[in-house]
């Protein structure tokens, strides 16, 4: 259950959504909204992955705060859905985490049929046809990546799992106290991170066959793996001191090279795609949340979406993925503590 907290019927409608493009410098910026999402603070739409298509998929909050997912696809078309069974309670429904190449949507949802509250998995089809699974024996699975052969991995419970595509289940742990497999590329390579039992946070690269490497960005501190592409290059973020946070990037032979997108500021990535470019955020005394794409050769730039705005501590511009393409997803804050979703489309 603190995993779960931590990570915190099918309906389906195909609507087109309002769009606004901004142009900069040949980079276009469009904004939308998933039908059916509410327009109050902490309500909107939060995009969370992107494929090479183009096809974004996350979840929205209704008028109640309830969860739904949604498939937005590359003519900007939404479908939305619900997992049958799902919760419609408030902050509870159906979370939308990973789309791969195939269209095949993963993540999880809150199960509406117990007083206990508790998360299983859920894989859709690009036909739309849901099917729901555990990763474990334990309550509290939570999907966080699918590959193009439709693996899939996430978190159950205190440990980790990958799923295969004809639906076998295997589990795995890095340490007896809690493992977080985040991501998991073409090769079936998967990357996360673990606690010790001095609750500190390592990261580790898993191969398809199971051996585990457990690495540090440097020592003493807390390490975060995010996001492996198919060369095995790891993204993520680490703290060296309470009020410091930096990016960093590991080959595939283990050097590890730390950024920051700026003096005095916290960087976190979120995302490498095939090419070697990383996509976060970071954000600075002021707390408002600024995107940034790092390239292969470590230049950086920054970037909001025209409208992002600080209401609470975290608001602004929140990138999360980016596809082999360049283009970007995520979402944004208004004035009002609402969020919409966004697509950054590069000059080239």
């Amino acid at each position: 259950m603190t995993l779960t907290v931590a990570l915190v019927a099918f309906v389906m409608l195909r609507i087109t959504a309002q769009t606004v493009a901004h142009k900069s410098r040949g980079v276009r910026i469009i904004t939308f909204d998933a039908p059916g999402a509410g327009v109050k603070s902490g309500q909107g739409t939060v995009p969370r992955s992107i494929n090479a298509k183009g096809e974004i998929t996350g979840e929205y909050y209704d008028a109640k705060t309830v969860v739904h997912g949604f498939l937005r696809t590359a003519d900007g078309s939404i479908h939305t859905f619900d997992v049958p069974g799902a919760s419609k309670r408030n902050g509870q429904g159906t979370f939308s985490e990973s789309v791969n190449p195939r269209g095949e949507i993963t993540g999880f949802y809150y199960g509406a049929d117990s007083q206990v509250v508790y998360t299983r998995g859920f894989t859709r089809d690009a036909s739309g046809s849901i099917t729901t699974f555990d990763g474990g024996p334990e309550f509290g699975t939570i999907p966080q990546s699918s590959n193009p052969t439709g693996e899939i991995t996430g978190a159950y419970s205190r440990g980790g799992f990958v799923r295969a595509s004809d639906g076998t289940v295997r589990t795995f742990a890095v340490s007896k106290f809690v493992t977080v497999p985040k991501s998991i590329n073409s090769k079936g390579e998967i990357t996360g991170w673990y606690d010790d039992k001095g609750f500190v946070v390592h990261g580790f690269v898993r191969t398809a066959s199971g051996t585990i490497t457990e690495f540090d960005a440097g020592p003493q501190v807390f390490t975060t793996p995010v996001s492996i592409n198919s060369a095995g290059e790891i993204t993520g973020y680490y703290n060296d001191a309470p009020s410091a946070i930096h990016g960093f990037v590991r080959s595939p032979r283990g050097t590890i090279t730390s950024f920051d997108v700026g003096s005095n500021c916290f960087t976190i990535p979120h995302a490498i795609n095939e090419r070697g470019e990383i996509v976060g955020d970071y954000y600075q005394a002021d707390s408002l949340v600024h995107g940034f794409v790092r390239a292969r050769d470590g230049t950086i730039t920054t970037f909001d979406v025209r409208g992002a705005a600080k209401r609470f501590f975290g608001d602004g511009t929140t990138p999360q993925d980016i596809n082999s393409n360049g283009e970007i997803t995520g979402w944004y804050s208004d004035l009002d503590g609402v969020y919409h979703g966004f697509l950054r489309i590069p000059a080239d």
